[in-house]
C-alpha cells in the first residue's frame, strides 16, 4: 500500500513539472505576451515618468529637468501690454516655448487698456484653452476675471502677478531684488544723502515688494531722507513724462543724490533730464535691465549708475515650463524665479556678459 502511494506521488509531480514547462514556453514564444511586455516598455520610455504625456526632450530653463511636451494643447497666453520691452520678452518667451513644446498658443495684447484686455480675457475663457497664462497687472483689477478662470476649471498660470487662483507664478525674487538695489544705492551714497521717489505704480505687486524692501533696507541708513511728495510715473508716454517731472524737481529741490524708480522704462527720460539740467552728480536707479537702459548704464556721462536686469525671456519660458508639467499631472510650486544681475557703472561689461546679452555702444 505505502509502495502504491508513493508511486502516485511520483506519477502527479512529473505531471505538474511538464504542465510549468510547458507554460514557460508558451510566454517565450516569439510573438508571444514576452514581446509584447517588452513593446510596452519601450513605449512607456517616451513618456515622462508618473505624468502620461510624451516626452518632449526639452529641459526646464530653472532646474533643467525634463518638460513634458504640450502636444495637442491649448494655452492662452493674456499679456496687458508689449510696448515695454520686458513685457515684450516675456510674452515672446511664452509664444516661443509653447510652440517648442507642440502646443498652440493663443495670444491676447491689451494694449494697456485694463477694461480691454478683462474683455479680451472673458472671450479667451469661452474658447476653453487647456491653460491660460497671464502676464502682470493691477492684483486688485484682475481679480476678479482671473476667478473666471478658475470657476471655468482652467488652469490659471501667471507672470509677475500674484493671484490666490494662480497654479504658479513666474517671477524674479522681487525681494532680493528691492533689497540689493537699494542697499547698492544707500552704499554707493556712503550712507547718506536725498533720494527722489517714483512711486507711480505700488499696487502692482512686483513694484510694491521693490519699493516696501527699498523703504525697509533703509532703516539701517538713518542718515537716507526721502523727498516728499514722491514722483507718480505712468505707463503711456512714460520717457517724456518723467523727464517733464524730473525738470521740475530739479528746479525746487537743489539737495539731490539720487533718484529710485520700480522700472527702469522712464529712466531714459530722468537721464535727460538730468543732462539738460546738468546734474551729472545724480545717481539714478532702477530695475529691469532693459537694453536702452543698460546703455545708459555704460555710457559714463550718463546720471543712469545702477539696474537690476530681470531675465523676461526665461521668466515667460519658466510659466510654460510649470504649465506643461502641471497639465502632465506633476506637482508644481506656486512660484519659480529666476536670478537677477545687477548691473552697475562698475561692472557692467561682466554683468552683461552674464546675461548672454550685447548692448550697442560707441
Amino acid at each position: 500500500m505505502r509502495k502504491r502511494n508513493k508511486l502516485l506521488a511520483m506519477l502527479l509531480c512529473t505531471v505538474m513539472t511538464a504542465v510549468l514547462a510547458g507554460c514557460s514556453s508558451s510566454s517565450e514564444t516569439p510573438g508571444g505576451s514576452g514581446d509584447n511586455n517588452a513593446d510596452k516598455t519601450k513605449t512607456e520610455d517616451s513618456f515622462d515618468k508618473g505624468s502620461g504625456a510624451a516626452a518632449s526632450g526639452v529641459k526646464g530653463v530653472i532646474d533643467g529637468l525634463d518638460v513634458p511636451s504640450l502636444e495637442g494643447r491649448t494655452i492662452g497666453v493674456a499679456v496687458l501690454g508689449t510696448d515695454h520691452e520686458f513685457d515684450l520678452k516675456a510674452y515672446q518667451g511664452q509664444i516661443d516655448r509653447i510652440e517648442e513644446l507642440g502646443g498652440k498658443a493663443v495670444a491676447v495684447d491689451g494694449e494697456r487698456n485694463d477694461q480691454k484686455h478683462i474683455s479680451d480675457i472673458e472671450n479667451m475663457i469661452t474658447q476653453k484653452p487647456d491653460a491660460i497664462i497671464k502676464q502682470l497687472g493691477d492684483a486688485d483689477v484682475y481679480e476678479p476675471v482671473m476667478k473666471k478662470i478658475s470657476d471655468a476649471g482652467i488652469p490659471l498660470f501667471t507672470v509677475d502677478l500674484v493671484s490666490q487662483y494662480s497654479i504658479c507664478n513666474s517671477t524674479s525674487d522681487n525681494y532680493l531684488v528691492g533689497e540689493e538695489l537699494a542697499r547698492n544705492m544707500y552704499e554707493d551714497l556712503g550712507g547718506k544723502g536725498r533720494i527722489a521717489v517714483f512711486n507711480g505704480f505700488y499696487g502692482v505687486r512686483v513694484c510694491g515688494i521693490r519699493y516696501d524692501m527699498m523703504k525697509y533696507v533703509a532703516k539701517d541708513y538713518p542718515n537716507i531722507e526721502f523727498i516728499e511728495p514722491e514722483l507718480q510715473d505712468v505707463i503711456t508716454g512714460a520717457a517724456e513724462d518723467a523727464r517733464k517731472k524730473t525738470l521740475n524737481l530739479l528746479t525746487k529741490e537743489k539737495e539731490i543724490d539720487a533718484i529710485w524708480l520700480a522700472w527702469d522704462t522712464p529712466c531714459v527720460g530722468v537721464a535727460q533730464a538730468c543732462k539738460e539740467a546738468g546734474r551729472d552728480d545724480i545717481k539714478i536707479y532702477a530695475v529691469d535691465g532693459s537694453s536702452t537702459v543698460l546703455e545708459l548704464v555704460a555710457d559714463p556721462e550718463s546720471a543712469m549708475y545702477g539696474d537690476m536686469a530681470q531675465n523676461p525671456y526665461q521668466i515667460g519660458q519658466a510659466a510654460v515650463d510649470e504649465c506643461a508639467r502641471y497639465l502632465a499631472g506633476e506637482e508644481v510650486p506656486s512660484t519659480v524665479y529666476s536670478a537677477p544681475v545687477y548691473v552697475n557703472k562698475v561692472n557692467w561689461e561682466n554683468a552683461v556678459k552674464e546675461l548672454g546679452i550685447e548692448i550697442g555702444k560707441e
